[in-house]
């Protein structure tokens, strides 16, 4: 899997590195030089990188240390400090101290970026002109893990990596990860997707998910995510939904103990680097930045669904309902309307998605 995934990021290298301009007093710039083509990439004596001019770049992750995304983050900061010889330095911030992912995501693309790196949700690109990453947040797309790992080792991935840079953003992708199915939970039975209809469900502010709230015949309500407990517990919203780590991180559990495993969005995000960042590096560096992207979205395969799976053993020990949802054609019909509007221009490229299954 490595190897195919080394193949699509080094790839992207080879199709990006010409829009880049070499760093000012980086001794090793590469300004105005012919970019490396793919097998120079592949066989880059990355060792050479410790005697390159050290850089610092801050990398910003919105989740707390010890979440799938913050693991994923650490792994990507000390295999480019190892393999980098100790020339690159990943400073990474997380909890969010630097900023919402909308708060980086405006503040990387308008070019004034507060971070370097930063991991920001598909849904997240296409609201900035990368209609193509929408796609894969769409309902009921991603139908396992497997599925999903299918796609982030095949070729068809490197278009989705590519896709900032061809919509002209200052921005490039490393890596793509993933942390986990989203779930609704609510504070009464639910059974079905027609369960709930009539119920208030605090959805995030994305037309996707709100869509999916509509078809399920729920009301979408907009509550800060720091405020949902306390909603919850007044009964202000019946419910919402979130990956299980975040589910049980928040202690949702307390206050909704519900949990339908409908599975119907995988949480993926894309690791992106501003280009003022990746104009600092030598080619010997940048060669390290995806080669480190690869091991770490190896690294990222299967982590949250391990997490996962040991999370609900331990709320099914605690009291939480666990509803298995065996059957998950009535509610990829009902998203029937939010996929066929979502995908409309795009209809071969999602069928494409979907026969990885």
């Amino acid at each position: 899997m490595k190897k195919a995934l080394f193949s699509i990021l080094a790839a992207l290298a080879a199709l990006h590195l010409s829009a880049c301009t070499g760093g000012a007093g980086n001794a090793a710039s590469t300004a105005g030089a012919e970019s490396p083509s793919q097998e120079t990439l592949k066989t880059t004596d990355i060792r050479s990188a410790a005697n390159d001019p050290a850089v610092t770049l801050i990398y910003a992750e919105t989740d707390p240390p010890g979440s799938i995304a913050c693991e994923t983050a650490s792994h990507f900061k000390e295999t480019v400090e190892r393999l980098s010889g100790g020339s690159i330095t990943i400073d990474l911030q997380a909890s969010g101290v630097l900023g919402t992912e909308l708060d980086l995501l405006a503040a990387m693309a308008g070019g004034s970026p507060t971070a370097d790196i930063a991991s920001v949700s598909t849904s997240a690109l296409a609201n900035y002109g990368c209609p193509t990453n929408r796609l894969l947040s769409l309902p009921y797309t991603f139908t396992s893990h497997r599925h999903w790992n299918t796609f982030a080792a095949s070729d068809l991935a490197s278009q989705f990596l590519g896709e900032p840079q061809q919509a002209g953003l200052p921005l490039r992708g490393l890596f793509f990860g993933e942390k986990g199915f989203r779930h609704f939970f609510t504070a009464i039975p639910v059974s079905g997707p027609a369960g709930l209809s009539g119920l208030k469900l605090r959805i995030p502010d994305d037309p996707v998910m709100t869509g999916l709230a509509t078809a399920l015949d729920a009301h979408p309500t907009a509550v800060p995510f720091h405020k949902l407990y306390a909603a919850l517990q007044t009964g202000l919203v019946d419910g919402a939904e979130q990956p299980v780590a975040n589910y049980s991180a928040c202690e949702f559990p307390q206050v909704a103990s519900y949990l339908i495993l409908d599975g119907h969005t995988l949480d993926i995000v894309q690791a992106v680097i501003c280009d003022s960042a990746w104009d600092r590096l030598t080619d010997t560096q940048r060669a390290v930045l995806y080669q480190a992207a690869v091991d770490t979205q190896s690294f990222n395969v299967g982590l949250s669904e391990t997490t996962e799976n040991e999370i609900l053993v331990q709320l099914s020990q605690a009291g939480c309902t666990i509803i298995p949802v065996t059957d998950k054609r009535p509610w990829a019909e009902a998203a029937q309307g939010v996929i066929e509007e979502n995908t409309h221009g795009y209809e071969a490229l999602y069928q494409q998605l979907m026969d990885m299954q």
